[in-house]
């Protein structure tokens, strides 16, 4: 699936909004197929997404997705959310509690219909997708908290939107539930081509499933750009790590044994290989490991005798400064995202790091997550059968 989405699909933002504290404006336009805004409790996240969707009628400005203008103070347009023909997924969900789960997928039929969309087809691939088909009768009432999520966002999609809002949408979930729902929305955003707008304030999320992220502090941006280098900006880094930010790197399960797994991380044909806590998921299911910036330590000579199981050539390829830390980006390989590594002004003195600089990554198991999702016979099992506790730097 292509990063860009259709020209027509292009969202143009430019809007003024008084808050209780500040005011917000914000001024961009986007091609991206998934747009992340990023930023700290209060920074005026949802306030713009509900701006997009027409719930504030006082902001002032410019909205237009495609040819459509939803909102145009200077000649006085503005189109009432339903004629937006958004699909909103709020951060508690707001599922009709004393319906199944079958009408409230079905709660924005109607609307797709009108739209032309193919209704049965949609509600049969969200369905799958989201791993539904058992669901289809139960009552919201006996939901747990990542069902509800999943029906919340199918909702949206059987409506048949042509943009997608998301606020928050793993925020109520506690981490190990988020690890295991972010793989359903890495589902949709390959199997959909419905532009998106997500709000977030987690790291993992943003890096996991946006094109393009824009940070908010005080209603303003900040910084904008692609998710791994916006959130390295020495600006914007405290904030990301104050949220738990994790390195994020692509991969898939080799094996298990005992109480590890075995994962090839980057392309099907890289030797780097990482050991992490034992995954339920299968050999050759696409995953995701995250590795914290401060549970990584480098070394300038293979070291001897570690209990950590993970030791990995590496290359330095930049040194930023935090203000009394110092973040360190080093090269695995070329087809895996570079590590962000917390250090010390004093590690860094000692060890002379300086792009170029060869090292060695020692890495926990347990310093590994690992957000995994059942995908069946995806492309990396494919490709997989046919070649056959923290501590500071």
């Amino acid at each position: 699936m292509s990063a860009q989405t259709q020209a027509g699909a292009r969202l143009e933002v430019r809007i003024r909004l008084p808050l209780d504290r500040f005011e917000l404006e914000v001024d961009f336009r986007t091609g991206h197929q998934v747009t992340g805004v990023f930023g700290a409790s209060g920074a005026g996240k949802t306030s713009l997404l509900e701006t997009v969707a027409g719930l504030r009628r006082q902001a002032k400005g410019r909205i237009r997705l495609g040819r459509e203008v939803w909102l145009d103070s200077k000649s006085g347009t503005y189109r009432r959310p339903e004629e937006r023909h958004i699909g909103y997924v709020p951060q508690d969900g707001l599922l009709f509690p004393h319906q199944d789960v079958r009408r409230n997928l079905l709660a924005g039929a109607a609307r797709a219909r009108r739209n032309g969309g193919r209704l049965e087809e949609t509600f049969s691939s969200v369905c799958r997708l989201l791993e539904l088909e058992t669901l289809l009768g139960r009552q919201v009432s006996t939901l747990s908290g990542g069902e509800r999520q999943r029906v919340a966002l199918g909702r949206a999609l059987c409506s048949g939107p042509r943009l997608l809002l998301l606020d928050e949408p793993l925020a109520s979930l506690d981490l190990p539930l988020r690890r295991r729902v972010l793989p359903f929305l890495r589902r949709v955003r390959r199997e959909f081509q419905t532009p998106t707008l997500l709000v977030s304030h987690d790291p993992a999320e943003v890096q996991a499933l946006c094109d393009e992220l824009i940070v908010l502090q005080k209603g303003r941006v900040i910084a904008r750009g692609s998710p791994r280098q916006v959130l390295t900006d020495p600006k914007v880094f405290p904030l990301a790590e104050e949220a738990g930010f994790e390195n994020l790197l692509p991969g898939f399960l080799l094996s298990s044994q005992g109480a590890t797994s075995r994962v090839r991380l980057g392309s099907p044909v890289s030797s780097v290989q990482l050991t992490t806590p034992r995954l339920t998921a299968r050999p050759g299911d696409d995953l995701l490991v995250g590795i914290p910036a401060h549970e990584i330590l480098i070394a300038t000579r293979l070291p001897q005798g570690l209990s950590a199981q993970n030791i990995l050539p590496a290359e330095v390829t930049s040194v930023q400064d935090l203000g009394g830390l110092r973040l360190v980006r080093a090269a695995l390989a070329p087809d895996i995202p570079d590590l962000a590594i917390e250090v010390t002004s004093q590690a860094m003195s000692d060890l002379q790091l300086e792009p170029g600089k060869p090292v060695h990554l020692i890495i926990k198991a347990t310093g590994c997550s690992v957000y995994a999702g059942r995908e069946g016979k995806g492309e990396a099992r494919e490709k997989h059968e046919n070649l056959s506790e923290t501590s500071r730097n």
